[in-house]
């Protein structure tokens, strides 16, 4: 699979990666056969970044990614990232020393690994990206060996480029897809300029761009697409990008008619953010190895043409422009 370096990190990742939010909680239940089987193909489809976090089944996603760990060959590695914060009440004062240790020692428990690859703060409040004390206390925490880099997700663009701007944030994680397209405006470009590493998280807006849903589709009620529509839960953007299902489903009916003939919706809207090399990897999730498979095959299509890239902006713009783009 194609590579690209994964920001201030130096480390080089393939440009598809595997988010495993699924192999945790909220989508329905993954069982530990079937987690461990999307992993491994992953892997064998040329996957070499994953990402989880301490929250995701509350410690479960991260504890079947180190088994997953422990089956590969000599000489194979992963980089895997994972993320902490999101497991207590969000006040700015959780964000310590304290809690940075004990949420450390917890990730690096249930990966089964000395040193940690990545830790991204896992969208914390706003205040946080503002505060000097905790990017100290991180750098602290990397110079000790508890992590070899550290980066932030975030939710706004507004954090985002509040994180770029700090000199030792190797990574952003931001929603970027084709319903979701701020990002191009500042983040990118930043991020760019900065050598910050862009994750693209939620490339699928929660399988909305799959194609594969319609008016009558349901989710299981323990699925966040059920219960977490309108922010319930966590932030309304983790579910289909913040998109009113509606309008999203006629978005991705006139988005289908701008992809090329042979290939998926999915691989086309994955290819859609591969074609931008600001982006170093994108995370999409899944729940078995066929669509782990399918999802690392849109690294070798061909890049998009430039009328193409217009004419998805141009539903974006029609569609979408005024219920998501000044609220993130």
């Amino acid at each position: 699979m194609r590579e690209r370096t994964l920001g201030r990190t130096g480390v080089p990742v393939g440009v598809v990666g595997l988010g495993a939010w699924q192999l945790g909680a909220d989508w329905g239940r993954v069982g530990e056969d079937e987690a461990l089987a999307t992993l491994i193909a992953a892997h064998e489809a040329g996957v070499t970044f994953v990402d989880t976090a301490d929250v995701y089944g509350d410690g479960r996603s991260e504890r079947l990614v180190g088994q997953f760990l422990r089956t590969l060959p000599p000489g194979r590695r992963v980089t895997v990232a994972t993320k902490m914060g999101r497991r207590v009440p969000q006040e700015p004062a959780a964000y310590n020393l304290g809690n940075f240790r004990a949420w450390n020692d917890r990730s690096r428990e249930n990966l089964g690994v000395d040193t940690l690859d990545l830790v991204q703060l896992h969208c914390p409040p706003s205040e946080v990206y503002r505060t000097d004390e905790v990017f100290d206390e991180l750098d602290g925490m990397v110079e000790e060996g508890r992590m070899k880099a550290y980066g932030v997700s975030v939710e706004t663009t507004a954090e985002a480029l509040t994180a770029i701007a700090r000199p030792n944030v190797a990574s952003v994680q931001i929603i970027f897809n084709m319903l979701r397209l701020k990002p191009l405006d500042e983040v990118l470009p930043a991020a760019e300029k900065a050598g910050v590493g862009i994750i693209a998280r939620v490339p699928l807006a929660s399988g909305l761009l799959s194609g594969r849903y319609d008016e009558h589709t349901t989710f299981g009620a323990d699925d966040h697409r059920t219960y977490n529509r309108h922010g319930e839960a966590f932030d309304q953007g983790e579910t289909f990008s913040g998109v009113d299902y509606a309008t999203g489903l006629e978005a991705v009916r006139r988005l289908a008619a701008l992809k090329p003939g042979g290939m998926t919706m999915t691989r086309f809207a994955l290819r859609w953010i591969i074609d931008h090399p600001a982006v170093s990897v994108v995370i999409p999730g899944a729940r078995d190895g066929e669509q782990a498979r399918a999802n690392a095959g849109a690294a070798a299509m061909a890049p998009l043409t430039p009328e193409t890239h217009a004419a998805v902006r141009d539903v974006y713009d029609e569609l979408l422009r005024g219920s998501v783009h000044e609220r993130w």
